[in-house]
């Protein structure tokens, strides 16, 4: 019994995989045209809003719930936006299987689940392995901006910025402000903005 849901398990990640891939594809190409990932995008308020006011670059919007991606989806064709795209994917995955040679300008992560229980901390997504893993799909120069309103989860992503090798903390203003329903919601919030090298 275990082992077929082993099996199925294996099955299904592959599947995952060619859809990632099969997504890559349909996204157009253009050299010089900034590409722009946000992960955990929600229901795309943010990239949504992003796209609209930045149609030079192409947008790229990842999470793991299929009902929010269908309704980013819906809301980018609202709008009818055309540099604007959703797939839903872990974000990992979604890394390991995007080309390599199309890299990213800049990513956003935003109000992401801080795992407050100790024992849940490895799954936070800024950890080291991940920025590797993002560092190698980014252009040198490109941004990666975070929010949090968890200050806990905001210290350990500081540290694990600053000793990461492919990363410099830096001070630059917010790119680019637009309220989402998670920081509609938060008291008080931190950003922080790192480059790759």
């Amino acid at each position: 019994m275990k082992a077929d849901r082993v099996a199925e398990y294996q099955e299904e990640v592959v599947r995952r995989r060619s859809l990632v891939r099969e997504f890559a594809h349909g996204v157009p190409a253009i050299p010089d045209r900034p590409l722009v990932w946000e992960l955990g995008c929600g229901h795309g308020h943010f990239l949504n809003a992003y796209a609209a006011a930045h149609p030079e670059r192409l947008c790229i919007g990842v999470d793991l719930v299929a009902e929010r991606v269908a309704r980013a989806q819906r809301k980018c064709n609202r709008q009818r936006q055309t540099n604007l795209f959703f797939c839903r994917s872990e974000a990992r995955l979604f890394l390991e299987e995007w080309p390599e040679e199309r890299r990213f300008d800049s990513v956003f992560i935003l109000f992401p689940d801080p795992w407050p229980k100790s024992r849940h901390h490895k799954h936070r997504i800024l950890q080291p392995e991940f920025l590797s893993l993002l560092g190698a799909r980014c252009k040198p120069g490109a941004f990666l901006h975070f929010r949090t309103d968890f200050q806990p989860y905001f210290r350990e992503a500081e540290t694990t910025i600053l000793a990461h090798p492919d990363w410099d903390l830096v001070n630059e203003p917010w790119p680019f402000e637009f309220t989402t329903v998670f920081q509609s919601r938060a008291a008080q919030f931190d950003s922080l903005t790192a480059r790759r090298r």
